[in-house]
């Protein structure tokens, strides 16, 4: 393949691809399914579920102030820190990754609204830093 055709298809993709300002504007809206249980941004605290401010970065079942289930807490020892892989893994079906989590949501499949979810939930984790 010519490196103009190349080029030209890496400009085209490019432009198409929506941006992770937009990913997290269709994950915000999304995140009202979520607002059920789960606060973020300036309404802070927690409901049924904890607050979502600050979620990658944190240990799951450590959230000062909530009380999570045994399950879930185990879950964190295991496997330590949220990233986004992990909860790509974790919302695609929270009771069959974690079973005995107090989270009766049955889960989120499609793969594009788990990364539009993400890309929100990361505008709400200032500290969390990505492994290059």
């Amino acid at each position: 393949m010519n490196r103009t055709l190349v080029y030209a298809i890496a400009i085209v993709l490019a432009l198409n691809a929506p941006t992770l300002a937009q990913d997290a504007a269709i994950g915000e809206k999304l995140f009202t399914q979520c607002k059920a249980c789960h606060l973020i941004g300036d309404a802070t605290g927690n409901k049924s579920g904890p607050t979502l401010n600050n979620l990658f970065g944190r240990v799951p079942g450590t959230l000062e102030g909530y009380n999570f289930s045994p399950a879930m807490v185990a879950f964190g020892e295991e496997n330590g820190a949220w990233t986004p892989e992990l909860f790509t893994e974790y919302i695609a079906n929270p009771r069959k990754i974690v079973r005995g989590t107090k989270m009766a949501f049955a889960g989120v499949r499609q793969p594009d609204r788990i990364e539009h979810l993400k890309a929100f939930l990361l505008t709400h984790s200032p500290d969390y830093q990505t492994a290059e």
